[in-house]
């Protein structure tokens, strides 16, 4: 019997509580730099399992450390926060949070994240005697704005660490609730939010020579942004550009003095990311000439996430592991265009790491959208108000992922 198999015999003893959990977090979510709740439930159930516990790391985010004798040490990370989204699961531990006029749900599976971790943690501090080892578990704050794991790193979390050889994470996706995958290399993309503000000359709807129109050089700006990446970027290369937003003047005969654009944009390449964004400055600056502009255009950066790269001797031998343990619900999986900061905590660690993900999606669903040719419209995903991954297998999966994973560095 493999060490991963004697620990997660485990599994069902606390499969009940995990679900329990689940469901309160769920019903509980907190906004990011708000996860006190959270991280308090997280806290006590890691100092009840025998961790030594570390909280308020990054603002709200928790440290659990075991240490069972010589060997590696591998760490393990959860992000904790949910989204500003209006719940409509319809479910009966659906969300009815808000924070101030905001509602919050958890649309993204961090509430997820968290209960599998926290049981991976339980049964590695009940199976001490098939590992090895230190096990570190990261719960950590503000993954959805980009900053919760730089802020733990900025707030000394290597200082509360041993060395560490690994870092491990996983994410909920819309596949099929049961299966794990992973990817080498490349998996999710860097990404960068820009708020960026030119500048018109206010006037009278019905004198525009008056004025300088920033909802038409705004209009320009859209529509010169989309040849960046169609006729400035290699055909190779990766790259998503996206004008979420737009907001200009107040009134049909008014010609404002300003518009505000929100700019998304997701890259896996360092040299083509700073490629874009130089290119997105010359676009934006020429057109604001163009119009005889009266002031320099404001480019705000906010939201921005690095890329995850799965160091390919990690996914490897985490690869090998699943393999052996989940047989043909493993696979591997493309890369995506979504984000994530935890290849932060890794880089501020200097170590390496592999990110992966686990099905939350009803089978039978996903199955009925594959035949029907609708996976993209019937198939709820992160970030939508009706995401909620189904409760099982999508817990004793995600525990077992962590588990395989860990054990694949510490078990004896």
């Amino acid at each position: 019997m493999s060490a991963a198999t004697a620990v997660l015999q485990r599994l069902p003893d606390i499969r009940s509580w995990q679900e329990d959990l689940y469901r309160d977090l769920h019903r509980h979510p907190e906004l990011s730099h708000q996860e006190h709740r959270t991280a308090q439930l997280v806290a006590d159930r890691l100092r009840a399992a025998g961790y030594e516990v570390h909280d308020r790391v990054g603002g709200t985010g928790v440290v659990g450390i075991l240490r069972n004798g010589s060997g590696g040490s591998v760490l393990l990370r959860a992000d904790m926060d949910a989204l500003p989204v209006q719940e409509a699961t319809g479910l009966p531990y659906a969300s009815t949070e808000r924070s101030g006029d905001v509602p919050v749900m958890h649309a993204c599976g961090h509430d997820a994240h968290v209960t599998c971790l926290l049981g991976a943690a339980t049964l590695l501090a009940e199976g001490t005697e098939h590992w090895s080892g230190t096990a570190i578990t990261v719960f950590q704050p503000a993954e959805e704005v980009g900053d919760g794991a730089r802020g733990m790193i900025a707030d000394g979390l290597a200082d509360l660490l041993p060395p560490v050889d690994v870092a491990l994470a996983q994410h909920v996706f819309p596949i099929p609730a049961g299966q794990v995958a992973t990817h080498r290399g490349p998996m999710l993309a860097a990404a960068d939010s820009i708020r960026i503000t030119v500048y018109g000359r206010g006037a009278h709807g019905s004198m525009p020579q008056a004025g300088v129109d920033p909802v038409v050089l705004a209009a320009m700006i859209v529509l010169r942004l989309q040849t960046i990446v169609s006729r400035e970027v290699a055909a190779t290369d990766t790259v998503v550009l996206t004008v979420g937003s737009i907001h200009a003047g107040s009134k049909s005969n008014v010609i404002g003095d300003h518009a505000v654009l929100e700019v998304n944009l997701r890259t896996y390449d360092d040299a083509v990311r700073n490629a874009v964004l130089a290119a997105i400055r010359r676009v934006v600056s020429a057109e604001c000439m163009a119009s005889d502009s009266p002031k320099e255009p404001d480019f705000e950066f906010y939201d921005r996430f690095p890329p995850t790269v799965n160091d390919d001797a990690v996914t490897d031998r985490v690869s090998d592991a699943f393999a052996g343990f989940f047989g043909e619900r493993f696979s591997p999986i493309g890369a995506g265009a979504a984000s994530e900061d935890f290849s932060d905590i890794p880089r501020g660690l200097g170590v390496p790491y592999t990110f992966w993900g686990i099905g939350g999606t009803d089978e039978k669903l996903f199955r009925k959208a594959v035949d029907s040719g609708r996976v993209a419209v019937d198939i709820p995903v992160n970030h939508s108000p009706t995401f909620a991954p189904v409760i099982q297998p999508t817990l004793d999966t995600g525990t077992q992922a962590l588990v395989v994973a860990a054990l694949a560095w510490l078990a004896t």
